[in-house]
């Protein structure tokens, strides 16, 4: 998999993959991440990427040229299967979400910032708008990096166990159940008798009960879906 993110703070982003399990990804070849600066897409000595609104109003909005530009040249490189941008007024990221773009070959990931880029970039290039939550951020940036950890760690090979992905929270919308390790007694507290039985089949009935349990008590609309 390829993932080619284009950013007016390239620096912002490279720390969460240099560490953890998105590192250990890119070291095994099992996926490739480029940061492409927007500002080189860009002409004169202020590298301008942003501009006042037509209809006045405040806060700048990312100019068209350079995100086209940008896009472009990736685009004449290769084939994409999304161009995808961060928005808060996208869809909301779900695990569903992360499990189908975690089949794609190529993807572009546009960071928003100010108050957005020209309508015009959506209309021509993005195929996917997507959110992390109804909240607003200085840019898009961070939410990139949630995006691309939710979708990398889906990827073979990445994860040591790679049935661990199949066992989180909100596959087959259901949240995770209570999990426990050693020692089995701490302070009074002591781990399921169950967990300790080597009853496999049963255990594995009482993780999915408890997990239903749990999704009842805290996300009843996980259910509804």
């Amino acid at each position: 998999m390829r993932i080619d993110i284009i950013t007016v703070l390239p620096e912002l982003l490279k720390s969460p993959f240099e560490a953890s399990i998105l590192k250990r990804a890119i070291e095994k070849d099992l996926v490739e991440v480029h940061l492409h600066n927007l500002r080189d897409y860009t002409t004169g000595n202020y590298k301008q990427v942003d501009d006042y609104q037509f209809g006045g109003g405040a806060g700048m909005v990312m100019m068209i040229e350079p995100i086209d530009k940008c896009i472009s040249q990736l685009k004449s490189e290769r084939e994409y299967d999304e161009v995808i941008y961060m928005t808060p007024d996208g869809k909301t990221l779900n695990q569903g979400m992360a499990n189908e773009i975690s089949m794609k070959k190529n993807i572009i990931v546009l960071c928003g910032h100010y108050k957005g880029v020209d309508q015009r970039v959506r209309d021509m290039f993005v195929t996917r708008e997507i959110s992390i939550g109804d909240y607003v951020l200085s840019g898009g940036e961070l939410a990139a990096a949630i995006l691309c950890d939710a979708v990398i760690r889906l990827l073979p090979g990445v994860l040591n166990d790679e049935t661990s992905a199949l066992t989180d929270t909100f596959q087959d919308n259901l949240l995770a159940p209570p999990v426990y390790t050693r020692p089995a007694e701490y302070k009074g507290m002591e781990v399921p008798k169950i967990l300790l039985s080597g009853n496999f089949p049963k255990i594995e009935k009482w993780r999915e009960q408890q997990a239903l349990e749990r999704t009842q008590e805290r996300r009843p609309d996980l259910l509804e879906k």
